[in-house]
């Protein structure tokens, strides 16, 4: 229908349609990684801060990627993880707070430094490592290990301590550190290779090689394509509507046609003879 309203109305489909498509195609952009890294690049040692920074979120090639670091443990700051399974057995991981080395700025990193199959000995090697800690504070230590994404912290059921830490979140664990003020503290953790006397070394195997094809993103681009053709689509709706509507205006008022000619009935009759004019 060739009226200004339905091509103002076309071309503003047009423009939207054209969003559509671009957000289309910067989803698909998305969804192939063109340049994935290589087969075992998780298991090459690699300096801490040349992967992440404090504050960031650890990218996905990233996560699980074996890394190195140093620094000195906070003394008091030895706290439990519970809920933690090792070799499909349920326990606790002991964690510490690691005050990077050479840092322009106060920096800290969690460390999960073993696993232990009950409370009664997690909390013994935490009272041993914080008094470790304190008779030595400041020395400093060489961490390697795997570089982990935090997982989120979460609330503890009903009726159990409030201070209880069931999820590897180094947000939750900051909440129960000391002497943070003006901390810059790492989104990530590092499950240390070693495990520290009394505990026994976390099941941390390699990641499996993930697929360079982002299937998620790939449906997000679809569903973007998919509503580019609907704005075509409600574009004719509305426009059909309208011209059926007219046409139906015109079988029930066959004298509103320009001229005065008037619409042949349906079934193939012919058209009523013009009205004879006066002189």
């Amino acid at each position: 229908m060739l009226r200004p309203q339905w091509i103002a109305l076309l071309a503003l489909c047009l423009v939207i349609a054209g969003i559509f498509a671009w957000l289309g195609q910067w989803q698909l952009s998305r969804a192939i990684d063109t340049d994935p890294p290589p087969p075992g690049a998780t298991e090459q040692v690699q300096p801490l801060e040349e992967i992440t920074q404090p504050g960031e979120y650890l990218p996905e090639p990233f996560v699980g990627q074996r890394v190195e670091t140093r620094g000195s443990w906070v003394p008091g700051d030895f706290l439990i993880v519970s809920s933690r399974f090792n070799g499909g057995v349920e326990g606790y991981w002991v964690t510490g707070q690691l005050r990077l080395a050479d840092s322009a700025v106060p920096t800290s990193i969690a460390v999960a430094v073993g696993w232990a199959p009950d409370a009664a000995v997690a909390q013994d090697v935490v009272d041993d490592l914080n008094a470790a800690a304190a008779a030595s504070e400041g020395e400093v230590v060489d961490i390697t290990g795997r570089l982990i994404s935090d997982e989120g912290p979460a609330l503890p059921d009903s009726g159990d301590d409030p201070q209880t830490i069931t999820r590897m979140s180094p947000p939750a664990l900051l909440a129960q550190w000391s002497d943070t003020d003006g901390l810059e503290v790492f989104r990530s953790f590092i499950v240390d290779d070693a495990a520290a006397p009394g505990l026994v070394e976390i099941d941390s195997p390699a990641p499996e090689a993930s697929s360079p094809v982002n299937w998620l993103n790939i449906f997000y681009a679809l569903e973007w394509a998919i509503f580019a053709g609907f704005a075509f689509y409600l574009w004719y709706r509305l426009a059909r509507d309208q011209w059926e509507k007219e046409l139906e205006d015109l079988e029930d008022d066959p004298d509103a046609l320009e001229g005065g000619a008037s619409v042949a009935p349906s079934g193939g009759s012919e058209p009523a003879a013009p009205a004879s004019r006066r002189h």
